[in-house]
């Protein structure tokens, strides 16, 4: 239930600040199996319709299959990627509509063009991949994903590049959306934590209202109840405080109400707004997801690497994981579960003395790439309470690695963003980088800050010491485990034993 007394399902792509964890996964595979890839025509259903582009890539991925020498079929290899990006352009409209074709939106989901690429027994891990979304966490295949933002559910993401003076209205309205719901869900934030601290205040002055009213009888007069002790009167000095404190959040409450009202006020306005511009904006829509599908091939080439296997399709010569190995979204939520659970705070952001809960939206890529990225630690409108937007690529040699991967890209690009300017001076990434040059160290300072986090809650999480004392100083601090961890961790050594032990100081002198 809403703060004005409205039961509101604000769904995945609206910011819940009440929810605590993600809900446990149920079932990780499709029970029975999908039956779409015996289709005898799926792949002629994937490509019919889709013109030039769809010759091309057919043509060269038959070269591609029927080749023998190495070097013509490296030659073909890479047409093959060429001609697969280049039609995808003309794919993607049919394949996220609302009822899209099933061939051409498996293709452009899981990169699966032609069945008989994969052997019979990887084929079958395919279809056993959950189809439908059923649940309101914000991860998305590469179909549902431009669908979104397609359909102005969700902003397209941040580039450098300049947009069409045709989209600008619209970016300008979902700049200005952003924007109001940032300052909404602040304010419900803050009116919610001003009702439970008045709440707090006023459990106090019952507990010590009921202590005042306690007395035993005065010596020598029966039924006669003693006068007030020293404890009781200083009890009253306290009521005293309460009471005007209580008086100043009655005003602090009124204050943050008129503050949310305003502002849940200013969000429909907008969504008005939006709504109005109706037609004018399917031709925008167009251009929108022609922008974000250019965004998500970088996105992909960032995923894989320079070095990397690039090849855009399922086949036999790549694909060798089992089902719980790929970046499934059930997977994906496991280890978004798992990652909170050894890092409490990966997903909070600190704003007016609060720590919010944001779920990152996440994008799986399917390629075979092997890094997880941050695309935006927060939408440049709404850095409070914006989602963070991470892409995992879905056949890693490790998905733990890779997704924890575009975590730490996370953590570091949100703590850069934070410190501005004083990025190398102040905070976590003041802290590593300072670190980082008194090591003499050479490269990238942002891969070794996610290298290290990877062994932070992989390896240290679980008492294996393998970072440098200082640096497992810093990330204790600011990048704190769980309560439980760490108690599990103080029996291990000395080292977890020390830090455990400024933990304690600092809660009751205030130091460190």
């Amino acid at each position: 239930m809403s703060v004005d007394g409205e039961v509101k399902n604000r769904g995945e792509f609206e910011i819940d600040l009440t929810k605590t964890k993600f809900e446990r996964v149920n079932a990780f595979e499709q029970d029975p199996p999908n039956k779409f890839y015996e289709d005898p025509q799926y792949y002629q259903k994937a490509l019919s319709a889709e013109g030039d582009e769809a010759s091309r890539f057919h043509e060269t991925l038959k070269k591609f299959l029927h080749a023998t020498d190495p070097k013509d079929r490296g030659l073909y290899r890479q047409q093959v990627i060429v001609a697969y990006w280049n039609l995808l352009p003309r794919l993607m409209p049919k394949a996220i509509s609302a009822k899209p074709l099933l061939p051409k939106q498996l293709m452009v989901r899981f990169g699966l063009a032609l069945p008989t690429m994969l052997p019979d027994d990887k084929r079958e891990i395919i279809s056993r991949i959950v189809y439908q979304k059923t649940r309101e966490d914000p991860v998305y295949y590469i179909d549902e994903w431009l669908r979104n933002i397609a359909m102005g559910r969700m902003t397209p993401s941040s580039t450098d590049e300049v947009r069409d003076g045709k989209n600008d209205e619209r970016s300008r309205l979902n700049g200005l959306l952003q924007k109001a719901m940032g300052k909404r869900d602040t304010a419900e934030a803050v009116l919610k934590a001003k009702a439970d601290e008045r709440r707090t205040y006023e459990q106090s002055l019952r507990d010590r209202l009921e202590l005042l009213c306690q007395h035993t009888s005065m010596p020598g007069f029966l039924h006669v109840p003693a006068p007030y002790t020293d404890a009781q009167k200083k009890t009253m000095t306290e009521m005293s405080e309460i009471f005007r404190k209580l008086v100043g959040l009655d005003k602090e409450l009124i204050g943050s109400a008129e503050g949310f009202e305003l502002a849940a006020r200013e969000v429909e306005s907008v969504k008005d707004k939006m709504g109005a511009m109706g037609e004018e904006a399917a031709a925008a829509n167009l251009q929108t997801l022609a922008q974000e599908l250019d965004t998500i091939r970088q996105m992909t080439k960032m995923c894989i690497g320079r070095q990397g296997n690039h090849f855009p399709l399922l086949t036999k010569e790549y694909f060798h994981l089992n089902l719980r190995e790929v970046a499934t979204r059930e997977n994906i939520i496991e280890e978004l579960a798992w990652l909170e659970s050894v890092d409490e705070q990966v997903y909070c952001r600190p704003h007016k003395n609060m720590l919010n809960r944001i779920e990152p939206y996440v994008v799986l890529l399917p390629c075979y790439g092997d890094m997880g990225i941050c695309w935006e630690p927060f939408d440049r409108f709404n850095r409070h309470t914006s989602r963070s937007r991470l892409a995992v690529p879905m056949y890693p040699r490790k998905l733990r690695i890779a997704f924890t991967m575009a975590a730490a890209d996370m953590r570091w690009q949100a703590a850069k963003e934070k410190a501005s300017h004083y990025w190398m001076q102040e905070g976590l990434t003041g802290q590593y980088y300072q670190w980082f040059l008194g090591q003499k160290l050479k490269g990238d300072v942002k891969s070794y800050f996610i290298e290290d986090y990877i062994t932070w809650v992989t390896k240290e999480s679980e008492g294996i010491q393998k970072l440098d004392k200082e640096i497992r100083a810093i990330f204790w601090r600011l990048m704190p485990f769980r309560q439980d961890v760490k108690e599990k961790l103080r029996d291990r050594s000395f080292a977890y034993q020390e830090l455990y032990q400024r933990d304690v100081n600092k809660t009751l002198s205030d130091g460190y």
